[in-house]
């Protein structure tokens, strides 16, 4: 199971830096750079860790994984949302087939 204390510790860290001087931290200078940085570094670890899976590399591919969480961790941080709302959301697709629940979302133009 998820140690979800480790990724509270990291939303509460997140969070102390956002409103920090871009100069303080990494974290803070995404935060000053905007939704597009942001978004470009999550396009980027994705990328990393498809690269990683495809090189077979476990402990290369699960540190991808981690930058990965990290960054959309930032993300959401960034629009004011948290792990709670992504595991809100996972309780409510739980027992639901993917295909029912792919269904039940609007179309989308």
């Amino acid at each position: 199971m998820i140690d979800l204390e480790i990724l509270r510790r990291v939303q509460a860290t997140l969070e102390e830096r956002r409103n920090a001087a871009p100069g303080s931290s990494y974290v803070a200078s995404l935060y000053a750079k905007g939704t597009d940085s942001i978004c470009k570094k999550v396009a980027e670890e994705a990328a990393e860790t498809i690269m990683a899976a495809k090189d077979g590399d476990q402990l290369h591919l699960v540190r991808e994984v981690a930058d990965l969480w990290f960054h959309s961790m930032v993300l959401l941080s960034h629009f004011g949302l948290s792990i709670d709302d992504v595991v809100c959301e996972l309780r409510r697709r739980e027992g639901i087939s993917g295909i029912e629940e792919k269904k039940s979302r609007p179309q989308e133009n």
